[in-house]
Formats: C-alpha cells, structure tokens, sequence
C-alpha cells in the first residue's frame, strides 16, 4: 500500500516545503498538500504532516523526515504481519 504523506499549506512555513518537495519526487508515495488539516495549533507551532491520517510532527522538518520515514517503515510492517 503506498503511504498517504499529508501537508498543510499553512505549516509549510515551518520549513516544510522542502521536505514536502522531496517526497514528491519518491514515486513511492502520494504526497498531497492541502489548505488545511484541521491542525491548527498544532500547525502554528511544529512541523508536522500526516501519514495515512495519523499525524506525525517533530521540532524540525529534518527530524520530521525522519519520523515519517519511521511512521512509513511501522505501516510497512504491520501490512507485512497482514499477509502472513
């Protein structure tokens, strides 16, 4: 199952842009930005995104790649478990 990766526009601010760039480049993922998550106290202070509706945020987006790529790798397992 390809990862959902989520942004909102107004978090990008958090230096998020970049990020949200390079995923769009794995054509491993669906990256898909939006005006608003509904996120918005969270959205004001951390970058954050959301993978297949669950929200991941960090205190930077080089710490929030990683916890995305951390969030992708536990979905990944939990379909592996699916199948067997």
């Amino acid at each position: 199952m390809r990862p959902i990766i989520e942004f909102c526009v107004s978090n990008l601010g958090h230096g998020t842009e970049a990020l949200k760039n390079k995923l769009e480049q794995n054509l491993d993922y669906d990256v898909i930005e939006y005006t608003c998550l509904g996120n918005c106290s969270q959205c004001r202070f951390e970058p954050f995104a959301m993978v297949n509706g669950e929200v991941v945020a960090a205190d930077s987006p080089e710490e929030l790649e990683a916890a995305i790529d951390s969030k992708i790798k536990e979905l990944e397992a939990w379909d592996n478990l699916e199948i067997d």
